[in-house]
């Protein structure tokens, strides 16, 4: 009998810094890795190029939040300012359908805000303000 599970929804989820639900999220963009692939030749054989793996690269996450009076996000960008790292584990929890079982998780190992964008501020828009926070990381893993 065919799997016919649905594809899980991308506005089903809470990010989660250091064991604490930081659930006012919009937006978490930029999850990916790249494996770097070195080209070589085997000797004798000059008409193949053959790769092997190098490099891990991991792309920067960009979480979008709603402007609010906790200071938790801008202490922690504040000491990589200062030039004092605070690197802590982030996870992406995705949750299932009803939004409240964690179905699978993206781990943000050694985590650390490397840049921050204020809110565009405007007048005569009823937008919610929201502001964007870039992490950096070692390793991401996937549970």
């Amino acid at each position: 009998m065919p799997n016919n599970n649905d594809p899980y929804r991308a506005y089903n989820f809470k990010l989660i810094i250091q064991g604490v639900t930081e659930g006012h999220f919009t937006e978490c963009t930029g999850l990916g890795v790249k494996v770097e692939a070195i080209k070589y030749r085997e000797g004798g054989n000059n008409q193949v190029v053959r790769r092997i793996p190098g490099r891990v690269e991991y792309d920067d996450v960009t979480l979008r939040y709603g402007l609010t009076d906790s200071r938790d996000l801008w202490d922690w960008l504040m000491t990589a300012v200062n030039g004092e790292v605070e690197r802590k584990n982030v996870s992406v929890a995705m949750l299932g359908p009803e939004g409240s079982e964690e179905v699978l998780r993206w781990d943000l190992i050694n985590a650390w805000p490397s840049e921050w964008r204020g809110a565009p501020l405007d007048a005569l828009s009823h937008e919610m303000a929201i502001e964007s926070l870039v992490l950096v990381f070692d390793r991401l893993e996937r549970s």
